[in-house]
């Protein structure tokens, strides 16, 4: 069986995929249904429904960017795993590699499409020219020189994983994804050999001496660090707080808090509005939540099993929705950030009880990348919040419209709590950004590892 890790990539790269294909689908639909290159500009209704699914496919497309950039420090596994995590890593890039070949085959060609693919979304940090960066990136024969490695590696060892297959269903059915998009990459030996020759014969010789498994997985590395400019992502940073910081906020939770949260230099704070991109639900620890009755509640019961084995090694606990869906964690998860605010209900603790409970129905459903608060089935971070506590102790939440969709940012929530509208801020801790920092009077700061009541604009 794959690692709790490989088992979580897995399953993002095979949803991300099967969600590729229904914003594959709706752009033709969209595309079909509608005749820019006729009049020569969008419709403002044509405009949002254009705008929603770029911001999609870029989200969907950084979720893939960052099980890529994740999987590829193999090393980090035991020797028997490194196969799986490669393919699994190999599998993102390649539908990466078919969304951007399925842009250019079906609007390059088409200029006032591709203007619009262009434009800036600066509401989610769109900057412009960002199509024509992504078709750049992929027509390089360089950067197909680096993927030449990973479906080498994939080519000589696929008896190898199929046998990892028959033992685990997600990961065959990464195989057959591999197996479906491979042709999509298109790395002929004129093209690898005309890559090699744009390649300093120093670092070339450099990366030759390298086993098949390290080619690939550096090939993999360059291949998706080559999409993003230094800007947006620093491959070396390790996002995390220091340990008294962590101990600190640990103490200082209660049940029913909204950790919001950011790091630094990654891949999802990019296309999501505001400075703060994400939001957990913190549950508290098993002991807290029996003392809650939570664990009898007709929405926890038969979960409660799940609830108990997560992370058994970290009795603090979170209800999360990442790429990978909507799951318990442990509270690393949202700890390994930079920044860390602590948002608090203004409920009595039934109250705050029975949000928890409401927040666990939705556990196990699946990330919803079209970011649509209009349905239930699929969730982003703020959602599980929102469906947690819409309506409980009069808290009501105003709903942002944004690229078409009504939404519920992170910042949103901070709004909320400096108002003090249903929720207060209860503690901050921002050392990069202590501009963006600013509370209502009462609230506690923690800053540079001391707790400490903060004035605030």
């Amino acid at each position: 069986m794959l690692l709790p890790e490989l088992e979580q990539g897995a399953a993002t790269v095979v949803n991300l995929a099967q969600h590729m294909v229904n914003l594959k689908q709706r752009a033709l639909d969209l595309a079909g249904s509608i005749p820019p290159e006729d009049r020569g500009f969008f419709t403002p209704s044509e405009d949002e429904q254009t705008r929603h699914l770029l911001i999609s496919y870029w989200q969907s497309r950084n979720a893939l960017f960052e099980v890529v950039s994740s999987l590829h420090h193999v090393d980090r596994f035991e020797v028997d795993d490194r196969p799986a995590a490669l393919a699994i890593a190999y599998a993102g890039a390649l539908v990466l590699v078919d969304v951007a070949r399925f842009l250019r085959e079906n609007f390059h060609h088409r200029p006032v499409v591709r203007g619009k693919l262009n434009e800036p979304e600066p509401h989610f940090g769109i900057p412009e020219g960002t199509y024509d960066f992504v078709q750049k990136s992929l027509t390089s024969p360089v950067h197909a020189w680096h993927l030449y490695h990973a479906m080498v590696y994939v080519r000589d060892n696929w008896r190898l994983l199929r046998q990892t297959g028959k033992t685990d269903p997600a990961f065959n059915v990464v195989l057959d994804l591999i197996h479906q998009l491979q042709l999509r990459l298109d790395v002929s030996v004129d093209s690898f050999v005309l890559a090699r020759t744009r390649v300093r014969a120093r670092s070339l010789r450099t990366r030759l001496t390298r086993d098949l498994l390290g080619r690939a997985l550096y090939g993999l590395q360059k291949y998706v660090s080559a999409f993003m400019a230094d800007k947006y992502v620093k491959f070396q940073h390790q996002p995390g707080l220091l340990p008294q910081i962590y101990s600190e906020l640990e103490a200082t939770l209660c049940p029913g808090d909204i950790i919001v949260v950011r790091k630094e230099h990654a891949f999802t704070n990019y296309f999501l509005p505001g400075y703060w991109p994400h939001a957990a639900l913190y549950v508290g620890t098993l002991n807290q939540l029996v003392e809650m009755n939570v664990h009898q509640h007709e929405n926890v019961r038969e979960k409660w099993q799940t609830i108990e084995e997560a992370d058994c090694e970290r009795p603090h606990r979170v209800l999360e929705a990442m790429k990978d869906g909507v799951r318990v964690r442990s509270l690393s998860n949202p700890f390994r950030s930079d920044a860390v605010a602590i948002v608090r209900p203004q409920l009595p603790p039934s109250q705050v009880a029975e949000a928890i409970a409401r927040g666990f129905f939705h556990m196990g459903k699946s990330y919803d990348f079209d970011f649509d608060f209009a349905r239930s089935d699929r969730m982003v971070c703020t959602e599980v919040v929102y469906r947690s506590f819409e309506g409980i102790g009069g808290i009501a939440f105003e709903l942002t419209r944004r690229a078409g969709r009504m939404t519920l940012s992170a910042e949103d929530l901070l709004k909320m709590a400096i108002d003090q509208n249903g929720f207060t801020v209860h503690a901050v801790y921002c050392p990069a950004k202590s501009d963006v920092v600013n509370y209502s009077d009462g609230a506690v700061s923690i800053l540079a590892g001391t707790i400490g009541k903060k004035s605030v604009r």
